[in-house]
């Protein structure tokens, strides 16, 4: 009964144990089928290099995996692209690159050659775009230097020949912009075009940065001549310096001073510096200070120097002269005295020393002293009071002022605005200064 047993059970297990032996895989990797891996290695990688067309002279063995390379490569950049492709075949193991680079300078050259040629050939086969593509930008130049040439819009454009002048070379460079996108585009070679406007932007914030100082200068060149704060012969004063507007540059303001000489000031510096225009209203006011002893009746002396210079004939009725009392000094006291007049018709400088001249001898006139600040020193000697009275020059009779007004016109002025004329007439085209141009 045991026996029927275990019979029941070997016969129950019998079918499974059959199945898994079966299924499983049993027994080493025989000779054959490694040297088979080998081979289809070898093969593999025998296909790769032949397909590169740049490894004829190399030569593959696989053993067990590894695969060992002998011959020579055109250069060592080839040699180290065999390690990462052959690396990259299924089964490789291991390698030994055992490849050299070649000595044979014909060999080493067939490859450069060959890219000559073949850049030749694709030049060739460009050839007739790229003639196109030339044609296109000679001809939109021309267009532009053309336009650029051409006066008549941008003078009734400009404000003066300086801006007309700006004008005329923006649209030039406009025309060379158009003319190589255009171009570019063409030969279908709009990449590089981004390219070149990258690099013109870098070089141009480098030289931006570099020239500054040229460029301030440039831009208050254009802001000068646009809203134009002098006219020629005006006289200003700019940063400190007096005389009359000469002409204005793209560079630079000259002015003539009443000494004869040039003042060249940076256009960069009358633009942010303080401008006094004298000449931009033909009213002008002239002012002098006069002294008068302590004792004197200030009110009536102060009247009667108002009075003297109101009548005048050079000084303006409005606005009216007027004076009055200024600093009390050691001397005596002082009265300042102002008028007003037509500085196109009379000289400022010569109109006041006139006033002056006028009023000293009214106060004096009226028996009011003026102070006399010089020290006397008297030497005690033994000569008679008669012949010190003699010496003394206080016993001669002072001289008497006229009451005659002198000429006050301003022939200096007139003097330099001749020369300035003159040199306004040998340089027009440096000139940016206009009469009929908005002025601030």
């Amino acid at each position: 009964m045991v026996f029927v047993r275990l019979l029941a059970a070997l016969l129950f297990f019998l079918p499974a144990n059959m199945a898994l032996s079966q299924d499983t895989a049993s027994g080493p990797i025989t000779t054959e089928q490694s040297f088979q891996q080998d081979a289809d290695i070898a093969n593999r990688i025998r296909d790769i290099l032949g397909e590169l067309g740049n490894y004829d002279d190399i030569t593959v063995t696989v053993a067990d995996g590894v695969v060992t390379l002998r011959g020579t490569t055109n250069s060592l950049v080839e040699r180290q692209d065999l390690d990462v492709l052959v690396n990259r075949v299924e089964g490789v193991v291991a390698l030994k690159n055992e490849v050299t680079e070649t000595t044979d300078i014909a060999r080493r050259l067939d490859p450069a050659v060959d890219r000559f040629m073949g850049r030749i050939e694709q030049l060739l086969v460009q050839l007739p775009l790229a003639l196109i593509s030339l044609t296109v930008f000679l001809l939109i130049n021309w267009i532009g230097a053309w336009v650029g040439r051409w006066h008549q819009p941008w003078d009734r454009l400009a404000p003066n020949a300086f801006i007309a002048e700006l004008f005329r070379t923006l649209a030039r460079i406009a025309f060379l912009i158009a003319a190589i996108v255009i171009a570019l585009d063409i030969m279908n070679a709009t990449a590089l075009l981004s390219t070149i406007l990258g690099a013109a932007g870098l070089i141009g914030l480098a030289i931006g940065f570099a020239v500054r100082d040229t460029v301030e200068n440039f831009i208050a060149s254009v802001m000068l001549s646009i809203r134009q704060p002098f006219r020629p012969n005006d006289v200003v004063e700019i940063n400190g310096d007096e005389g009359k507007v000469i002409r204005l540059t793209s560079r630079a303001t000259i002015l003539l001073s009443f000494d004869g000489n040039h003042i060249r000031i940076p256009n960069a510096t009358v633009f942010k510096s303080r401008i006094i225009n004298f000449s931009q209203n033909r009213e002008r006011r002239f002012t002098f200070t006069i002294g008068v002893e302590s004792s004197a009746d200030l009110g009536s002396t102060r009247e009667l120097a108002i009075d003297t210079v109101r009548n005048l004939p050079f000084v303006l009725d409005a606005p009216a002269a007027d004076a009055w009392i200024g600093e009390i000094t050691d001397a005596g006291i002082e009265i300042i005295v102002v008028g007003w007049i037509d500085q196109t018709q009379t000289s400022t400088v010569r109109a006041r020393g006139e006033a002056l001249r006028l009023v000293k001898r009214a106060i004096e006139a009226s028996g009011v002293s003026l102070p006399n600040t010089t020290y006397t020193i008297e030497m005690a000697a033994s000569v008679s009071d008669d012949e010190n009275d003699a010496a003394s020059p206080a016993s001669q009779d002072a001289p008497v002022e006229s009451a005659q007004v002198a000429e006050v016109r301003p022939a200096s002025d007139e003097a330099l605005d001749k020369l300035i004329d003159a040199e306004r007439r040998g340089d027009e085209a440096e000139d940016l200064l206009r009469e009929d141009a908005a002025q601030e």
